[in-house]
């Protein structure tokens, strides 16, 4: 038996429930890990609200982790015990002290890279690489608008941006965000709650508009980040913070410059195993480097799990959160 975090049935953070789950010996193609330390993501709130449904119940969640293999199945290779190793993909599972996980979606951690650091890193790096390096490429001197640039996600992407030498229009909820993504290489910030971030953009761009915008806020934005966009300009959807986009008529796209929208997951990006060696490549190597800083700004013991959720819907958090088994 193992320390768990568990829904028996979706809803709110009270589903939440910590409790001993079995979890057995590794079979072929897993890997038996314990955790050292978890990632905390908005997709988990999706799988715990039921907005994406989990196949079955109840259900162990949590998308990201990084610890020591502890045994392998049979046919795994190039992975041992002792390993140290993170991950950022399905199936669910993380919030737990030990887990099973296929062997092949795991990456092996440099030594310069803790346990902390690469839970708050693996998925929300990996979706500023494939968003800014394969959605669409950013290149320097460009300029973008990234919603929840005081999130996990948006920090990451403020620094990574800056260092290729875009510029950086960031949306946040209040000055004390505002500070903290121009602290990371945001070059504007708009204050949501208080300014037209649609009239900001087009003052700052000089009433072009922005090739890309990058937003995972959801309902709350959809309509207003598509008329930030330039002709043929390109609406990248990666989350549902404020609640999911509402179906709209496609014909708003052409009467709005013949714009193209994705809606795209990390996991389909990486699903191939060169695809997740490539893009953890390129994260570690841009925060070995210095350019990109993770930071965990809020960590809580696995057995607080609900609270953290209750503060991340909040937006109380900032940058990273991790669990700690």
């Amino acid at each position: 038996m193992t320390k768990a975090v568990r829904i028996h049935e979706p809803g709110g953070p009270e589903a939440l429930i910590y409790e001993d789950v079995p979890v057995g010996q590794p079979g072929p193609g897993e890997a038996l890990i314990e955790h050292a330390a978890v990632g905390l993501n908005y997709i988990d709130v999706y799988h715990r609200s039921g907005l994406y449904p989990l196949p079955a119940l109840p259900a162990v969640i949590g998308m990201e982790g990084a610890g020591t293999v502890l045994a392998v199945g049979s046919g795994v290779k190039g992975l041992k015990a002792g390993d140290r190793v993170a991950y950022a993909d399905a199936p669910p599972g993380a919030y737990a002290e030990q887990r099973l996980m296929p062997a092949h979606r795991l990456v092996k951690l440099p030594k310069k890279i803790g346990f902390e650091t690469a839970a708050a890193m693996m998925l929300q790096g990996m979706t500023v690489e494939y968003l800014i390096r394969r959605t669409f490429f950013v290149y320097p001197g460009q300029t973008v608008l990234f919603h929840a640039a005081a999130g996990g996600v948006g920090l990451i992407a403020c620094q990574w941006l800056n260092h290729i030498g875009a510029t950086v229009i960031g949306t946040v909820g209040s000055e004390e965000k505002a500070a903290l993504a121009k602290a990371h290489g945001c070059h504007h910030t708009i204050n949501y709650r208080t300014e037209d971030f649609v009239e900001r953009v087009k003052e700052l761009t000089k009433g072009e508009g922005v090739p890309v915008v990058y937003d995972s806020v959801g309902k709350d934005t959809f309509d207003g980040s598509l008329d930030c966009l330039r002709p043929f300009g390109l609406m990248v959807s990666f989350g549902n913070a404020s609640g999911p986009v509402e179906p709209f008529n496609t014909g708003i796209l052409g009467q709005k410059g013949s714009l193209y929208i994705t809606r795209p997951t990390l996991m389909v990006y990486n699903k191939k195993r060169e695809d997740l060696q490539a893009s953890s490549k390129a994260l570690f190597e841009v925060v070995m480097s210095g350019a990109v800083k993770i930071e965990v700004n809020q960590t809580y013991p696995l057995a607080e799990t609900a609270q953290a959720h209750r503060d991340l819907e909040a937006r109380k958090t900032t940058g990273s959160t991790v669990l700690l088994p």
